[in-house]
């Protein structure tokens, strides 16, 4: 049997952690790596021995899309910026780390703006999307 391995950022992407995390870990010697000339890989078992759950599995033939998209929500006060930023980003939790699914928000309270920016797989990406519109619409 072919063993898998990962890099850090798929390790990273897998985790829905930051690469600089993922390569603390390294370092610090709590997850298990091999350095594969100027590259750190990590084999699918000590992943899952790090996470104490079997690892998701590599998309088949290495295709992998993802969206990174802006939202920008103009007029809206801090207070329902906040209830907006806090509901998406609970929405997002809620999916599961296998969703892969990141927000971040800013709010320019000078301007009136929320900018959500949302980072993850299409389909994730998109049900966050229809949550915002409902939520943009309905204040």
């Amino acid at each position: 049997m072919q063993r898998q391995y990962y890099s850090l950022d798929q390790v990273a992407d897998l985790l829905g952690l930051h690469v600089r995390t993922v390569r603390g870990y390294v370092r610090e010697g709590r997850l298990k790596a091999t350095q594969v000339g100027r590259r750190y890989r990590v084999t699918r078992e000590d992943l899952e021995a790090f996470t104490g759950a079997p690892a998701a599995p590599r998309p088949a033939g290495g295709a992998h899309a993802e969206a990174s998209v802006v939202v920008q929500v103009d007029g809206v006060d801090p207070q329902a910026s906040m209830r907006l930023a806090n509901t998406l980003v609970a929405a997002a939790g809620s999916r599961g780390a296998a969703a892969r699914l990141r927000v971040e928000t800013v709010y320019d309270e000078e301007r009136a703006v929320l900018k959500i920016i949302v980072l993850g797989g299409l389909a994730d990406a998109a049900e966050l999307l229809k949550i915002t519109d409902a939520l943009v619409e309905g204040s």
